[in-house]
């Protein structure tokens, strides 16, 4: 992960997982695959070798046990054995699981990367080269065809990085493990299902560590229960070159979780001086005319329309922007429940719609820094030689180590803590 976007990635991407959806970070591993529609399959993934397994007699012990219960349950002896073959206990992938990395990023820090330029401009370009087909699956199941590209845009950087990890020895790793032995096993059989099925075939089941597969990273039984084969070619491909299985299956999951088409999922908002900040929150909804009563208006101060019950957010407080939310907040939410997550969906899907950026102004982080300010140390760290990342005011691991490093060189405790006392040091430098 060394390119400029795999940085930003990994410095500010992380949410908490949904296990009832599917289980794993935004910051999975970069895959060079070409994105572009042609058609047919994907080319097989060469897994790296952090995904190779170690000698684990009680995991094969085990693997037989599940071999005969999922014959026991439908599967035939030869997509188990096809499934099976060569599959063993992969340490890396109970690593990662142990230690997946929770950074509390803003919500200024989340869309800097959600709706970066280089985001926005690769997703506009997609639109653009798939527009007929996402016209008819936003005809069919109702869902804006920019939403879907979000989601995808989001959630594999466009097809680019859909993970090169084994789904079924993954899984079957997971499954042995038993710390969420339940919903894995689920996840496996769903997996042996689609080899079944014929979506796809064990090598080509690729994915990330825990299971998350194919151009909008879908899990096993997502596949399974919403997966759809909009292409007629027999199969539900979402690891396919062509995104278009994987798009409508999105579209699917969000329509039958009450995607309203046409109707907004957030309205950017005012809220007035002395605004009860006890009122905002998720499951707090009112009518718009209840809001506007309390002065709550739009950014050019008119009366938000009445979409149906809306609740404000003010994710960053009451110095922060603040959203009007509707139903819509709650499809994508059923899609991965994490506020930025959500948030960083629908403000995406708005830019590539062609509507602008945020409007309301971001405070100070906890340590006194602005985004520009931020930025501006991430161009300094970058000239004295310690930083060759973006300079997307995001300051997580990458920025972390540079000025650790800095601070070394110049005789100072290295702890890592960007400061404004450390900004004015730079800048003499």
């Amino acid at each position: 992960m060394d390119s400029g976007h795999s940085r930003r990635q990994c410095e500010g991407m992380t949410h908490k997982p949904d296990l009832t959806r599917r289980a794993l970070t935004l910051a999975i591993p970069a895959l060079a695959v070409s994105a572009c529609v042609g058609g047919g399959t994907a080319p097989v993934a060469s897994p790296s070798t952090e995904w190779r397994a170690a000698s684990n007699p009680e995991f094969d012990t085990w693997l037989a046990g599940y071999r005969q219960r999922a014959v026991d349950r439908g599967i035939s002896e030869a997509t188990v054995t096809r499934a099976f073959r060569g599959v063993g206990y992969i340490p890396e992938v109970i690593r990662r699981d142990r230690n997946q990395a929770e950074f509390n990023r803003t919500m200024e820090d989340y869309l800097a990367i959600a709706a970066s330029d280089e985001r926005i401009a690769m997703g506009r370009d997609k639109l653009r080269r798939h527009g007929s087909v996402l016209d008819q699956i936003e005809a069919r199941f109702g869902v804006e065809k920019e939403v879907m590209t979000a989601v995808w845009g989001m959630e594999s950087f466009y097809g680019t990085r859909m993970g090169d990890a084994p789904v079924i020895a993954a899984l079957a790793t997971l499954t042995f493990d038993g710390r969420r032995g339940r919903f894995f096993g689920s996840q496996l059989m769903s997996a042996l299902r689609a080899v079944e099925r014929g979506d796809t075939t064990p090598a080509r089941m690729r994915g990330s560590w825990a299971g998350a597969m194919g151009h909008t990273q879908v899990m096993p039984e997502v596949l399974e229960e919403y997966g759809i084969d909009f292409d007629g070619d027999g199969r539900r491909g979402v690891w396919d070159t062509d995104p278009t299985d994987a798009l409508a299956t999105t579209a699917n999951y969000l329509a039958r979780h009450g995607w309203q088409r046409g109707q907004p999922w957030a309205v950017e908002v005012q809220v007035p001086d002395g605004f009860d900040t006890g009122l905002a929150g998720r499951r707090r909804t009112r009518g718009a005319e209840e809001w506007a009563a309390m002065g709550v208006r739009d950014m050019d101060g008119r009366r938000v329309p009445d979409h149906g019950a809306a609740s404000i957010l003010l994710p960053m407080g009451i110095r922060g922007p603040a959203l009007m939310a509707f139903r819509n907040f709650t499809s994508i939410w059923r899609y991965n429940p994490a506020e930025n997550y959500v948030i960083g969906i629908g403000h995406l899907s708005d830019r590539l719609a062609g509507r602008g950026p945020i409007r309301g102004s971001f405070p100070p982080d906890e340590n006194g820094l602005t985004r520009a300010e931020r930025r501006e140390l991430q161009r300094l760290l970058a000239r004295a030689g310690h930083y060759d990342g973006s300079d997307d005011g995001v300051l997580g691991p990458a920025s972390q180590a540079a000025i650790r490093e800095f601070q070394q060189a110049n005789g100072l405790t290295p702890n890592g803590q960007p400061s404004q006392d450390l900004l004015r040091l730079l800048r003499r430098a």
